[in-house]
């Protein structure tokens, strides 16, 4: 893989479309989404379930399997486009120059193998290490994640480990091939906040670490406030708003994004202030057949008129490095 120019973003999605075909219709999952990730940034990808986020990354890493297939688009790694690669080279990709974390590790571990064959087999694959180096470097990378007496835990079975634990384990798959750009799907969904906050600490530092971006998906505005440098909101299986984290959280335009944030607890105006959390009414949009014209927040949107049911809000900059797709703003 040739390196990318210096202007150049490490990712570069455009206009990605993503389709499952069900008896009931075609589902758009992913509806025309663009966005970026520059080298050594964390861009954080947050919405509702429902809104694309964990499609657009088994997109990137090209895991959609039928019935799904991408319909359209480019994503474009280091230049060259990802949906052109044959199937040999695209493995040659996944897992050593991009990798990515599941949201649930108890699932996405195989139970009848041991913690120290699972990340091994990933390190032989793409390192071409013998058994035992493979086996050293396993170790070497429970280590790196702070799980304690390394040694012994390689050859344990995902079932004995709790869930933290089981999550160190998949950053340590995740990471044994030093990759460019790491994928972070909710990877604290099902922890307790205790665990949640050091896995993040751990990501931060591993970031650091392996000089390497990272694309973090999760439904929690806490988590992108503490990590990330860019956000990308996402609505209906589009991006509706994309910003610096400091400006989304100062200046938000897009009415869903203000609401996301109204959602959330304020610690500090609990002693001052008694008020209720407000909510979104309604629900996202089902995607399934075929779309019509028109702002996909709009039925739920307090701020909706006749034209927003009929045209389609480009999502475009109001100021620099900020886009949305509202005709408001």
């Amino acid at each position: 893989m040739t390196e990318p120019s210096v202007d150049a973003p490490l990712l570069d999605v455009r206009k990605l479309e993503t389709q499952f075909v069900t008896d009931r219709g075609v589902v758009n999952a992913v509806d025309g989404v663009s966005l970026q990730i520059n080298a050594g940034e964390t861009l954080g990808v947050v919405g509702e379930s429902g809104s694309g986020k964990s499609v657009t990354a088994l997109s990137i890493m090209r895991l959609i399997r039928q019935p799904g297939r991408i319909a359209g688009g480019e994503i474009r790694y280091n230049g060259v486009n990802l949906l052109d690669l044959s199937a040999e080279k695209i493995r040659a990709i996944r897992g050593k120059e991009i990798a990515m974390i599941f949201q649930e590790p108890m699932t996405s571990l195989n139970p009848v193998f041991t913690i120290g064959e699972q990340i091994a087999e990933s390190i032989r694959e793409h390192e071409q290490l013998s058994r035992r180096d493979a086996a050293d470097k396993s170790i070497e990378m429970l280590r790196i994640v702070r799980i304690p007496n390394p040694e012994r835990r390689v050859k344990e079975y995902p079932h004995l480990m709790s869930g933290g634990m089981r999550q160190r384990v998949m950053i340590a798959m995740a990471l044994s091939c030093n990759p460019k750009l790491l994928i972070a799907d909710e990877p604290t969904t099902a922890l307790d906040v205790t665990i949640q906050a050091q896995i993040l600490d751990l990501l931060n530092e591993l970031k650091a670490r392996f000089r390497m971006a990272v694309m973090l998906i999760t439904h929690d505005m806490g988590v992108i406030a503490e990590t990330a440098q860019r956000v990308a909101v996402m609505y209906g299986a589009q991006v509706v708003e994309e910003a610096p984290v400091k400006e989304l959280f100062g200046n938000p335009r897009h009415p869903y994004t203000q609401g996301l944030l109204r959602s959330i607890p304020r610690i500090d105006r609990a002693a001052t202030e008694r008020r209720r959390l407000e909510q979104i009414p309604g629900s996202v949009p089902t995607l399934r057949g075929d779309i019509k014209p028109g702002c996909r927040f709009a039925p739920r949107c307090q701020f909706a008129e006749p034209r927003h049911f009929e045209e389609t809000p480009p999502l475009h900059e109001v100021e620099p490095g900020h886009k949305v797709a509202c005709f408001l703003r």
